[in-house]
């Protein structure tokens, strides 16, 4: 049996609740529905949504808020926001919130299920199927593991996956600094550059093994792996 794609589901409407969740469940979803967003960033924690649908006003945690806390952890996760609200700046904050799509009320099921959907396919279309090799290392993306020739697998965190995935992606080319930021991180201020910076030095260590595989730090501009 095909497995169930998970989707996690805040809003603070018990009535409007129930009936997304009941219209996404009709078409193969399995939901989890919270009612705040306090109780929604606990269970994205301990369970594996592959999609966000976050009203903005909640109690104990807003949307925005809560997207952004999320966006620390992991950069891609797709997120919706659902509101009421229909002014610009607030779309605008919805997607510096790390927001990828942005649907007012009233909406129809129909044009949330499309969007849910788009949003699904565009994130399987970006992500590796299959082990990387690099130099003497096998990457696989989708365990989040380093293996050195035949020695045990070691884990890579959730970032530092994504951000060695990218710098394979073009490698012998420069990695622009401020993309990968926003990409990863949301923003590019300050403490999210030191905060990769730290981040570059532990994915070096962890590729020590093998002296042909270099990341260089390309002054002003980025990262360039070679290998």
């Amino acid at each position: 049996m095909e497995r169930k794609i998970t989707l996690l589901l805040a809003e603070d409407e018990p009535s409007l609740g129930q009936i997304i969740k009941e219209s996404l469940e009709t078409r193969g979803f399995d939901v989890l529905l919270c009612e705040n967003g306090e109780k929604a960033l606990e269970v994205y924690k301990t369970k594996t949504p592959k999609l966000l649908i976050l009203d903005i006003m909640m109690p104990k945690k807003d949307g925005f808020t809560l997207a952004k806390e999320i966006r620390l952890e992991d950069a891609d996760i797709p997120i919706i926001f659902l509101t009421s609200k229909s002014q610009t700046q607030d779309v605008v904050e919805g997607f510096h919130s790390g927001g990828n799509d942005y649907l007012k009320k009233p909406f129809s099921m129909e044009e949330l299920i499309v969007r849910v959907n788009n949003l699904l396919q565009n994130t399987v279309l970006q992500e590796p199927h299959n082990s990387i090799e690099l130099g003497d290392y096998i990457f696989d993306f989708t365990k989040q593991t380093l293996q050195f020739k035949d020695n045990p697998s070691a884990p890579l965190t959730h970032r530092e996956a994504h951000l060695l995935f990218h710098l394979i992606k073009n490698k012998n080319k420069v990695l622009e600094r401020s993309m990968i930021l926003k990409k990863l991180w949301g923003n590019d201020d300050h403490f999210s550059a030191r905060s990769m910076d730290v981040f570059i030095t532990k994915i070096r260590k962890k590729l020590s093994e093998d002296e042909t595989i270099q990341i260089l730090n390309v002054r002003g501009f980025g990262y360039k792996l070679i290998y």
